[in-house]
This record gives C-alpha cells, sequence and structure tokens, in this order.
C-alpha cells in the first residue's frame, strides 16, 4: 500500500515516512527489481527497402517504402502495424536523411512530398528528403469515422448548440462510430507514439541522429521527439509553432482570431479589386461574409453531387483558402460564383479533403494488415485522424453538466473572438467529448529540452499558428530554440519567403543558424517564383 501511495507527484511528501517505513520493514519486504523496460531490438534493426511507389500519378523518381512499429510500444508483443514512408534521393553522395513532416494533424506526408515537392529540391543537395504518413494516417492504418453521419456528424450546421444535450448525446454516439470504424489503431493513436516511430524511423534510415523539418502540428511532433529522445535530435527546423500549453478552448480562441486578421486582410485586398463579390466598402464587405455565411446554414446549396453545401462548409473553405496570400485571387472568383450564382463548385477546391464534403468510405486496412492501398485510404481520413490526434493529446475532458453550463458563455466569446470562425471553431472543440482522455505529457513534461540548437520560425500574419505561440515554446523549451521573425502572412514561411526558405535550407544544409531573435522581412516573394529556383 505504502509503494501505491507514494506516487511521483507525491514523492516528496512521501520521503519522510517512507525512509521512515522501510527501516521499520527491514528484511520483511523483499527485493524489488527494476522495472522491466520492454524489447523493442527487432525494431531498431530495421533497414528500408526501398521501390516504386503505388498510386495513380506518383513521381517515377520518388520511391516508397515502411518500418514495422510496434501497435503498443509497453506491450510491443500485442500486435505491430507498418508506416508508410517516401523519399527523393539526394543529388550528391550524401549518406544522410532529412525527415519532412507537413502538419495536419492528420496529413499524410506522401501525397504532399509527391505532389508539392519541388520546393524542397534544394535539401536534396545534402540529404535523402524523407516523409512518412503518421499512425492512423493515410497509408498508414488510417482511422474513419464511416458512414455515419458523414465521419463526425456534428459540426457546423448540424451542431444545435442551443441544446447541449442532445448535442452531447450525438458526439457520444460519434465517438462511438469512430472506435468502431477505425479498428486497433485508435486508443494508440497520437503524437507520442507518432514520435517514438519517428525514432524507429530514424534507426532505420541509418541515422544516429534526427534531421527534421516540421510545419504547423509537425512542430509539435518535433517538439516533442526532443523531449523524448533529446540525444537523438540533430539539426531541427520547425515552421509555424504550435503551442505546448494551452488548452483546446484557449487554441480555438487563438484560430478564430487569428483566422478573422486573415479574413480581414483578404478584404482589404478584395474591395480594391472591381471584382470582389462584397463590394467596395471594407466595412459592408465584411458584414457581407457573415451574412452570407448565415444564410448559407439557413439554405444550403447544392452540389453536383447532390451534397449540401452549408455556411459552417464555407467557413473551413475559408480556412484553407486565406493561408496564403497567392490564393487570393481565386478564392475571390470561387466567392463571386457562390454570391452571385449559388455555384460551390470554384470554393469546393478549398474544403479540406474528407471534411464532410465527399460521401462514402474506403475499405478500412486494419492495424497489422500491411499498407492500406492509396485507393483504399478512407475520404474522410484527414479529419478523423486530426480529431483523434488532437483528442489523444488533450488530457480536458469536462463532463455534460460542465460543457452545457459552459457553452452559451464560450459561444459569446467564440462569437467575439471572430463573427465568422467562431461557431466553426466552437465545434471543433466539442469533439473529444465521449473519448477517452487524452496524454498530459505534452503539457508536462515537453520542456526544458537539453538537445542540439533547434530553429523555431513565427509568420507574424500566420492565420492558424499565431506568433506568439513561438515565442511561447521557444521560451518553453529553453536555451536550445532559436526564434526567426518572419514578418510575412500566411500559415508558414518557408513556402512563402525567400528568406526564410534560405535560413531554414543554410541551416539544415550546412548548420548555419541565425542569432535567436532574426527577423525576415514581409517581402511577399513566393521561394518558388525566384528565378533559378528548382522549387
Amino acid at each position: 500500500m505504502l509503494a501505491k501511495l507514494c506516487t511521483r507527484s507525491a514523492v516528496r511528501r512521501c520521503a519522510g515516512t517512507g525512509v521512515l517505513a522501510l527501516a521499520l520493514l527491514g528484511s520483511a519486504l523483499p527485493a524489488t527489481a527494476a522495472p522491466v523496460r520492454p524489447d523493442l531490438t527487432r525494431f531498431y534493426r530495421q533497414t528500408v527497402v526501398w521501390g516504386a511507389c503505388a498510386g495513380p500519378d506518383m513521381p517515377k523518381d520518388l520511391q516508397c517504402g515502411k518500418v514495422t512499429v510496434p501497435l503498443d510500444y509497453a506491450r510491443p508483443a500485442a500486435g505491430t502495424l507498418d508506416i508508410a514512408l517516401a523519399r527523393y534521393r539526394a543529388t550528391g553522395a550524401s549518406h544522410h536523411s532529412v525527415v519532412l513532416n507537413f502538419g495536419g494533424p492528420g496529413g499524410a506526408g506522401i501525397n504532399e512530398l509527391a505532389y508539392d515537392g519541388k520546393q524542397f529540391m534544394d535539401l536534396t543537395n545534402g540529404y535523402d528528403v524523407v516523409t512518412f504518413d503518421p499512425r492512423g494516417v493515410g497509408r498508414s492504418s488510417p482511422v474513419s469515422c464511416g458512414d455515419e453521419d458523414q465521419a463526425a456528424g456534428v459540426t457546423g450546421a448540424d451542431a444545435d448548440l442551443a441544446h447541449p444535450q442532445a448535442l452531447l448525446r450525438q458526439l457520444r454516439r460519434a465517438a462511438v462510430a469512430c472506435a468502431r470504424s477505425s479498428g486497433a489503431v485508435l486508443p494508440y493513436i497520437g503524437t507520442v507514439n507518432a514520435s517514438r516511430d519517428l525514432d524507429v524511423i530514424r534507426q532505420a534510415l541509418g541515422e544516429k541522429k534526427l534531421n527534421y523539418l516540421g510545419f504547423s502540428y509537425g512542430t509539435r511532433l518535433g517538439a516533442v521527439y526532443a523531449a523524448q529522445f533529446p540525444h537523438q535530435v540533430g539539426r531541427m527546423a520547425l515552421d509555424g509553432v504550435d503551442t505546448l500549453t494551452e488548452s483546446l478552448a484557449e487554441q480555438g480562441i487563438a484560430g478564430a482570431q487569428g483566422q478573422q486578421a486573415a479574413l480581414d486582410d483578404f478584404l482589404d485586398w478584395c474591395v480594391g479589386s472591381a471584382g470582389c463579390p462584397f463590394g467596395r466598402d471594407r466595412r459592408a464587405a465584411g458584414d457581407e461574409v457573415v451574412r452570407l455565411v448565415r444564410s448559407l446554414d439557413r439554405r444550403p446549396v447544392t452540389t453536383e453531387g447532390g451534397d449540401p453545401f452549408s455556411g459552417q462548409d464555407l467557413v473551413a473553405a475559408l480556412v484553407q483558402g486565406l493561408y496564403s496570400r497567392t490564393s487570393w485571387p481565386t478564392l475571390e472568383r470561387a466567392l463571386t460564383s457562390v454570391t452571385r450564382d449559388g455555384d460551390p463548385r470554384g470554393i469546393l477546391a478549398f474544403a479540406t479533403p474528407g471534411a464532410g464534403l465527399t460521401k462514402g468510405a474506403g475499405r478500412r486496412a486494419p492495424a497489422g494488415a500491411g499498407l492500406a492501398d492509396p485507393q483504399d485510404v478512407p475520404p474522410d481520413n484527414l479529419r478523423a485522424a486530426l480529431m483523434a490526434i488532437n483528442c489523444a493529446d488533450d488530457p480536458d475532458r469536462p463532463g455534460a453538466a460542465r460543457i452545457a453550463g459552459d457553452l452559451r458563455r464560450l459561444g459569446a466569446e467564440y462569437d467575439q473572438a471572430s463573427p465568422v470562425f467562431g461557431r466553426y471553431r466552437l465545434t471543433q472543440l466539442l469533439m473529444c467529448y465521449g473519448r477517452p482522455r487524452g496524454t498530459d505529457f505534452i503539457r508536462e513534461r515537453v520542456k526544458d529540452v537539453d538537445t542540439a540548437r533547434m530553429l523555431l520560425v513565427g509568420t507574424r500574419g500566420d492565420p492558424a499558428t499565431p506568433y506568439p505561440w513561438t515565442v511561447e515554446t521557444a521560451r518553453r523549451l529553453g536555451p536550445s530554440a532559436v526564434v526567426l521573425d518572419n514578418k510575412g502572412d500566411g500559415h508558414t514561411g518557408y513556402g512563402s519567403s525567400v528568406c526564410v526558405h534560405r535560413r531554414v535550407d543554410d541551416f539544415l544544409l550546412y548548420g548555419s543558424l541565425p542569432a535567436n531573435g532574426s527577423s525576415c522581412p514581409a517581402d511577399g516573394k513566393e521561394w518558388s517564383a525566384i528565378p533559378g529556383r528548382t522549387g
């Protein structure tokens, strides 16, 4: 009983009485062996066998492979799953790799590298450029919530915030549907396990230390890796830095504020154009966007496939369309089609895949059955994985009574943060209800890391990962973190700033770090637009 009472959090309080009690018991207590660490040797002895990538339109010079990891690292004999990998080979005689994570959470790295890999080709001067589909994502035992009410079913216009008890029952049913459709991998999804998979990948690539470039959610994964494997950190760059401390509720408000700021910037630009669908008066334009969202929530238009397109579907598309200034002209034309003709086809191009706009689900590949065929990845996988990973990473699970009591207050706070994005972000906050409590490892243990120096890039006008998160996370990680202040706009800086791109490449390729607090100007130049660049 004494050992159970003296938990890790109570070790100091127990110290005085514990020593005395043990002395009194003396030889009556048998010697206790140190905890046996699970044997992971077989997973760390792998090498990757590379070959052609399966799937339509895959680049011929992209190679694919896999590593096998335990489903549960505490019980490695209980089952395994395969993690899908892809790489572009180094152009020189490199024996090193840099691993990329493109964010999400829930983003499939292989598709991203296949279809948007040109901007990373300079890194092949010194590295094999590698990415992966994290567990539960893409080809790596993809999770799904099935067809019931399309994936989670209680987002946006479907979420009846005025009747919280009915909404919470619906959320619990959705959680059960997700567990049933996702199979064995769902309880073991999340960043803590993905980080451990990343270390197996490092070893399989033949690297003593991990060289890593993570974007958005990928910065959370990188920070967790630095906490779990501090002595295996090589050159690590984190762009669009995530928070490690804020609750989902706080993140939602910050996200709504950031997205509203990005929308305001877009409208400032739009009203200067003759083709702006919201007119030339800036204040009136903001009101028109709010009216359009509410009108579509009341009376959705119908897509070519016969599915309803609501105001919250429009908001989800705006989130994507506002990530980069280069998308603004296309976004303006798409919004014109919706407002004048009721035609959502253009705006659907901005919609997040799997966010309720594609019906049906592919065949699920259960854990241990090898990689999923690209054609069989469920269409809701991105959204299902995003919810599963965020919930696995968050320990807060307020009860039904507290949620019902807080909902009106939260609704007002979210609406104040953004009349356009507030409701959308609030319904996302509720998605963890009915799911198991997540880990407290990230909030409590990812701090004061003793690693090689890391580069953290924060963008002042980032609508998804606000710049203060970069400062906060750098302070939390400690002296190892070096901050690069990007004065531009858009989500992350590597693909939207010549300066950021060069600083990150110089660090990853040559180990050249800028001084802490250095900045990049808001030059507005896309890296791919620079003459002579390969990507």
